[in-house]
């Protein structure tokens, strides 16, 4: 096949060399497996077996440095010796993908030319709880936070065109947390997937995961807040500013002009704040300045306009001109503005332009 496979391993059980086994007789001749440190005496019979196959070249780590370490060596190292190779296909070690999936992924991949994940079906009932739950949670924050539809954000199979590569292997992350990376730094370089469905094995209620529900979780979903700790950062300086003006303006001004002042001039500073580190941390948008400014600053006027207008309505409607009354509702009013536009800096002000696309 003009495919590898790419086989992260960590103290594997009899299924690594089973699933070597069955991927040698579906056809792949280049099977890539990384020893990530492993440390059982068991596991080092395992490998020594392993590598006598002609199909395998063993990676070994001298100590557990994590399962998005030892993808990235298997990446650099495809890509550094295997020249004549269309992609790879990245599997796990203990047979929770069929021979015949990882293939199907890998053909499609081929076809299509773009990245094939494999997709299980969480709605079954053999899935275990936190497997569902997690997954869930996360395929709608990635799709609501950061625009990206998936339906199995945790796959590890995942096929994956050559000339994708030399981006996903400088991306962040050594351990599980980097495969979601790969899908956010997908999203911001247009690099185009799709899903397939496959079937879903879950041997022994899972137990022989690597994964840590808590720990490994805490990484995850801190590669996704670092998209709105910035917006969250700005919004405290906003109210903060809001608040201190809304009480230290004159009481002679009207009390339109006076929500007016407060707002605008709390939104000019956290407005700033919010975009320096929106571009160079969050974003990390090397895009021209002048434009994304002009952009920003647009977006900005109107959120201003929308949250000192609705502000001052509710203000007239619930006839109350207490300033702590006035800034609850600026909370509120702001908490929902600020998820659209999350989504407008993202799609729009800080989307960069690409003129080398992957090629089709």
């Amino acid at each position: 096949m003009n495919i590898s496979v790419i086989l992260p391993s960590y103290n594997p059980s009899q299924k690594l060399i089973e699933a070597v086994d069955a991927l040698t007789k579906y056809g792949f001749d280049d099977i890539i497996v990384i020893n990530d440190g492993s440390s059982k005496d068991s596991s080092k019979q395992i490998f020594e077996q392993v590598k006598t196959s002609p199909h395998v070249t063993l990676i070994i780590h001298e100590k557990n440095m994590g399962k998005g370490r030892a993808l990235k060596t298997g990446f650099e190292y495809f890509f550094e010796n295997r020249k004549d190779k269309f992609g790879v296909v990245t599997t796990d070690d203990d047979l929770q993908h069929t021979p015949a999936d990882i293939y199907a992924c890998a053909r499609e991949m081929e076809n299509k030319n773009i990245a094939v994940f494999g997709a299980r079906n969480f709605k079954r009932k053999n899935i275990p709880p936190k497997s569902r739950i997690g997954n869930n949670i996360t395929s709608f924050t990635f799709k609501f936070l950061c625009g990206i539809k998936i339906s199995d954000t945790q796959t590890g199979l995942r096929a994956i065109p050559r000339s994708y590569l030399p981006t996903l292997i400088k991306v962040g992350g050594e351990r599980f947390e980097y495969e979601t990376n790969m899908l956010l730094s997908m999203k911001q370089n247009n690099m185009e997937f799709c899903e397939r469905p496959i079937e879903t094995i879950y041997s022994n209620n899972n137990s022989e995961t690597h994964f840590n529900p808590f720990k490994d979780s805490i990484k995850i979903y801190a590669v996704i807040l670092k998209y709105i700790v910035s917006s969250m950062t700005a919004s405290l300086i906003d109210l903060l500013c809001f608040t201190l003006l809304n009480l230290l303006l004159p009481k002679k001004f009207e009390e339109w002009l006076r929500v007016l002042l407060a707002t605008a001039i709390a939104r000019l500073v956290s407005s700033a704040v919010n975009y320096v580190i929106n571009k160079n941390k969050v974003f990390k948008s090397k895009g021209n300045v002048k434009g994304s400014l002009l952009k920003y600053y647009c977006l900005c006027i109107a959120q201003g306009l929308y949250s000192y207008g609705l502000v001052y309505l509710i203000t007239f409607l619930t006839d109350s001109e207490q300033s702590f009354l006035q800034t609850v509702y600026k909370m509120l009013i702001d908490t929902m503005l600020f998820f659209l536009c999350f989504s407008m800096q993202r799609e729009w002000v800080f989307k960069e332009k690409k003129d080398n696309k992957v090629n089709k």
